[in-house]
C-alpha cells in the first residue's frame, strides 16, 4: 500500500481527502550506509551458528550463506548510532497552520530481543510551528532511520516523535505504529497476524486531550 498524505487546514477543523504520496521503499544504496560494519566478523559468527545446529557450512547450499547474512545485517542495521533528526535537512517557511498527516509508511526493523524482524506501518502527524514544514520524504526517512537498527517498537515510536519535534520544532507531533512481530508469530506463543500498536505524543498533543483524540482519529 502506498503512503498517503493529508493536510488539514486550520488546526484540524476541516476534513480533507487523503491523496497518494510517493511510495516509500526500504532499499538503501550502499554509498549511503552510515557506518562501517564488520562483515567478516558477522560471517564467522553465522558459520559458527550453522555448525552449532548440526549443519555443514561447506555444503553447496550453505557455502555463501555467512556472507549473505553479513550483508543482510549491514542493510538492517546501517543506521545504528545515527541521529534520525539529522535527516530533516530541508525546511520550508509556508506559514501554514494545518495539520500534516502521513499514513501507511511501511517499515521493517529487527527486534533486539531475538534478532528476528518486526514489520508494519507508521502513521505520523505534526502541527507546524511558526509555519515551518519539511519535505514529506524526510518524514519517511526518519521512520526508515529509526527502523534500521536493533529496536523495540515502543522505543522506535518515541524516537520518531522526538526526531520530528527536534527537526522542525513543531507545535505538536503524534506517531502511531502498528506492526507484526516475528518473535511472537513464529516462536513462543505462535500467534501469526497479531498486531502491536504503540503511540507517542509531543507538544500540544501531549498537553491537550481533545486535540490528542482528534489527531488519533486521523491516524487510525
Amino acid at each position: 500500500m502506498e503512503a498517503t498524505v493529508t493536510i488539514l487546514p486550520c488546526a484540524m477543523r476541516r476534513k480533507a481527502e487523503e491523496t497518494p504520496a510517493t511510495k516509500f521503499t526500504s532499499e538503501i544504496p550502499e554509498n549511503s550506509l552510515a557506518r562501517e560494519v564488520d562483515l567478516e566478523k558477522i560471517a564467522t559468527a553465522v558459520e559458527m551458528i550453522l555448525e552449532a545446529v548440526g549443519e555443514d557450512p561447506k555444503r553447496a547450499g550453505l557455502i555463501d550463506t555467512p556472507q549473505r547474512v553479513a550483508r543482510l545485517y549491514q542493510e538492517l542495521c546501517y543506521s545504528t548510532g545515527v541521529d534520525a533528526a539529522s535527516e530533516i535537512s530541508c525546511k520550508f517557511q509556508e506559514g501554514t497552520e494545518g495539520l500534516v498527516v502521513i499514513k501507511d509508511i511501511e517499515f521493517t526493523s529487527l527486534c533486539e530481543h531475538h534478532l528476528v524482524p518486526f514489520l508494519g506501518k507508521a502513521h505520523v502527524a505534526y502541527l507546524p510551528g511558526n509555519g515551518v514544514i519539511t519535505g514529506l520524504s524526510k518524514i519517511a526517512r526518519v521512520v526508515e532511520l529509526t527502523a534500521r537498527r536493533l529496536q523495540v517498537q515502543e522505543r522506535m515510536t518515541e524516537e520518531i516523535a522526538d526526531a520530528i519535534l527536534k527537526g522542525i520544532e513543531a507545535q505538536g507531533v503524534c506517531v502511531l505504529l502498528e506492526a507484526e512481530h516475528m518473535c511472537m508469530s513464529m516462536r513462543g506463543i505462535k500467534k501469526p497476524g497479531a498486531r502491536t500498536i504503540t503511540t507517542a505524543f509531543r507538544g500540544v498533543f501531549k498537553e491537550d486531550q481533545q486535540l490528542r483524540s482528534e489527531v488519533l482519529s486521523h491516524l487510525r
